[in-house]
């Protein structure tokens, strides 16, 4: 078959539209194009995407015109998250896996040149886009990138290490299996919420019992606060501990929150559930606070 269609998934927002990976093989001079509104990180995934699957071991079809389009056209498209998709999507077309049974799956991933698979951004607010419009499918992601996936319940994430991993879960019937890790490609269960945390706690300051008051009212009330002194007095040691006054975070109000910083490449899982603390400059301007510029999806 010389043509082959993989699922993943675009960044916009919080939101992870869904992307058709179409890949078509034909005859003619040699060629490799990438079109649908692709940013330049994509379209570099040509070359990522040869060396990945020569050094793999496994045959890139060399003298073939070889088209790939991310559907939809209108919707841009950035970063290296579609290359293994694209790499399966080459496989399939040229019969050296099995492209029905990709069926049910959504792929993302950056390949390295030795075909590993490194981790993506965004891969939290995925996995919690899914949940939120009830779309059943197993996500196959990167070591990191899945553990991340895996925080949304009930989420069925797959974490491959390599690309043969991926690989030899779809071969055709009867194929000899490649050389693989036979923990390279595992199902991850879903991570539950710790619900005791440790953050700075508002009984590390000494003193400063009018300002404490203040913010155990501010806390209690739902209330903004703005504290204003010289360098020095305890503004920011006393801002950090805010959080550790307010109610602990339900489950979604904690995916929400990561899935942001995940978005901007910044999530840690030893801050998974606690209250994010921003700590702007302060000579930060107004759109420096609320964000802005035309990366809707950054």
């Amino acid at each position: 078959m010389s043509l082959a269609l993989v699922q993943s998934r675009a960044l916009l927002g919080l939101q992870a539209p869904s992307v058709t990976v179409e890949v078509h093989l034909a005859n003619g001079l040699p060629s490799f194009t990438l079109v649908g509104l692709a940013e330049v990180e994509v379209k570099e995934a040509r070359e990522r995407v040869r060396s990945a699957l020569q050094n793999a071991g496994l045959e890139f079809p060399h003298n073939k015109r070889i088209t790939v389009n991310l559907a939809p056209a209108d919707l841009p498209k950035d970063s290296g998250r579609f290359d293994l998709p694209i790499a399966l999507g080459i496989l399939a077309a040229s019969g050296q896996i099995d492209g029905s049974r990709l069926a049910g799956y959504e792929f993302a991933g950056e390949l390295s040149l030795s075909g590993e698979l490194r981790p993506v951004r965004g891969a939290l607010a995925t996995s919690l886009a899914l949940q939120s419009q009830q779309i059943t499918v197993q996500l196959v992601l990167p070591p990191g990138s899945a553990e991340e996936a895996a925080l949304v319940p009930a989420a069925q994430v797959v974490r491959a290490r390599h690309l043969l991993d991926v690989v030899r879960a779809f071969l055709p019937p009867g194929g000899p299996p490649p050389d693989a890790d036979d923990d390279g490609f595992t199902r991850l269960q879903p991570t539950p919420m710790v619900t005791e945390l440790q953050g700075p706690d508002m009984a590390d300051v000494k003193g400063q019992a009018v300002a404490k008051r203040a913010l155990e009212i501010a806390a209690a009330g739902g209330h903004s606060a703005l504290m204003a002194g010289p360098p020095g007095s305890g503004k920011s040691m006393l801002a950090l501990r805010f959080a550790g006054l307010l109610p602990a975070m339900t489950v979604q109000e904690a995916l929400e929150s990561a899935a942001m910083s995940s978005l901007a490449g910044r999530f840690s899982p030893e801050r998974w559930g606690l209250r994010p603390t921003g700590q702007p400059h302060h000579t930060a301007s107004a759109v420096a606070l609320v964000g802005g510029g035309c990366g809707v999806s950054k």
